[in-house]
């Protein structure tokens, strides 16, 4: 047994589901090489299978928008400090930010200011907005691995240590989905029209969808009565909330009398059965992308929020199969123009027209081979490299 001096101590902390299944792929892909290594930190259920000592519940991180995050940033500082404290004292390896970066690029920077390493997964998006952090960026981080490619050339002129390393969903998605097994998975006819609705993991987003989402619903079904419509929940929490939002909009009985099937989880079968889906933005859209699946993109914020950010971004588009093709290869309804008019007519759309299904195909088929390398080898190579054990 490995004495407590020869172990690698290495610290985490993701704050959401996507981070969680971006760490955990590198703490899988850091054991063959440290099989000694220790993982502490933050981090959800798939860093937990590999090991890690979370110090608090994930979920206690996972806030979306400005205000939220404003509401309850006492309480999120003092996580922070409380896991500063601690790693300033026993001293990691390196300390490895997934994603996150308001919580986590405070905490890098001082820790690197410590004199310990630090690893930030998945570059901030200062393409998209606040440009600006890459002054902190700098400060605060030792080696940035990136998943889109044309990230790398930025963190290169900015004088940042970088690695591409391909984004971990284009090799856990199938670069042919089978359509078949996910509708037999989920229960559905073979030959039904599906249409699959994402109101988003975080409770946020689902306060602000979940109306409009069933309204559209509602409109769809009534357009074509056989189409068939499923929602995958990411848990008993937000299914709860999203059951709550739907009797306060008056549509309690609205579930019953559409053809809508909320799904515990299995949120890739759901996309994969799917002929079209509506998604919220993020990471999600960039599933659906690599499914090869039309879609559809909506995006509301509480309104003194959406005052504050709107005019905060640098890019066109706010879904990610937009931002990598550079172009609005699907349609993307923000705000008051996400009404279940719009989403309605622009899912049928997206449901119904062949030579748009071909040509998104061909396009997201492209962007799958661009986003493909083994990430999990990719990512341990440059922590190894940072803590001198390559």
């Amino acid at each position: 047994m490995a004495s407590s001096a020869e172990v690698t101590k290495l610290a985490l902390v993701a704050g959401e589901v996507s981070g969680d299944l971006l760490a955990a792929r590198l703490m899988a892909g850091l054991k063959p090489h440290l099989p000694d290594v220790s993982f502490s930190g933050i981090g959800g259920p798939r860093m937990l299978e590999q090991g890690l000592a979370s110090d608090v519940p994930m979920d206690t991180l996972t806030v979306r928008g400005l205000l939220p995050v404003l509401l309850r940033y006492r309480e999120l500082k003092g996580i922070q400090n409380r896991l500063r404290d601690r790693l300033l004292a026993e001293r990691p390896a390196a300390f490895i930010g997934a994603d996150y970066p308001g919580f986590n690029l405070g905490l890098e920077e001082q820790l690197r200011a410590a004199g310990i390493p630090t690893v930030h997964f998945v570059g901030p998006q200062i393409w998209a907005w606040r440009g600006g952090r890459i002054k902190k960026i700098r400060r605060a981080v030792s080696h940035m691995l990136v998943i889109f490619p044309f990230e790398e050339e930025i963190y290169q002129k900015a004088g940042v240590p970088v690695t591409y390393i391909g984004h971990p969903l284009a090799e856990t998605i199938p670069l042919v989905p089978d359509v078949l097994a996910a509708r037999r998975q989920l229960g559905l006819p073979e030959n039904a029209r599906v249409v699959t609705v994402m109101p988003g993991s975080r409770m946020s987003e689902i306060k602000y969808l979940t109306e409009p989402y069933v309204r559209t619903v509602q409109l769809l079904a009534a357009r074509d009565p056989s189409v068939r419509f499923i929602a995958p929940m990411a848990g008993e929490r937000q299914k709860a909330y999203f059951m709550e939002l739907v009797a306060k909009a008056g549509l309690p009985n609205l579930l019953n009398e559409m053809p809508l099937q909320l799904v515990d989880g299995e949120s890739h079968a759901c996309i994969a059965a799917a002929d079209a889906v509506l998604a919220a933005s993020g990471t999600a859209t960039l599933e659906v992308a690599l499914y090869k699946k039309p879609m559809v993109i909506a995006y509301k914020v509480l309104q003194a929020e959406w005052l504050l950010i709107r005019n905060m971004g640098y890019l066109p588009w706010i879904g990610l199969p937009n931002i990598l093709a550079r172009d609005f290869v699907v349609p993307e309804f923000l705000q008051h123009a996400a009404t279940p008019e719009a989403l309605a007519e622009a899912v049928w759309f997206q449901l119904t027209d062949e030579n748009n299904r071909v040509r998104l195909q061909q396009r997201f088929t492209e962007m799958h081979h661009s986003l493909l390398r083994d990430s999990a080898r990719e990512s341990a190579r440059a922590v190894l490299e940072v803590i001198g054990k390559a």
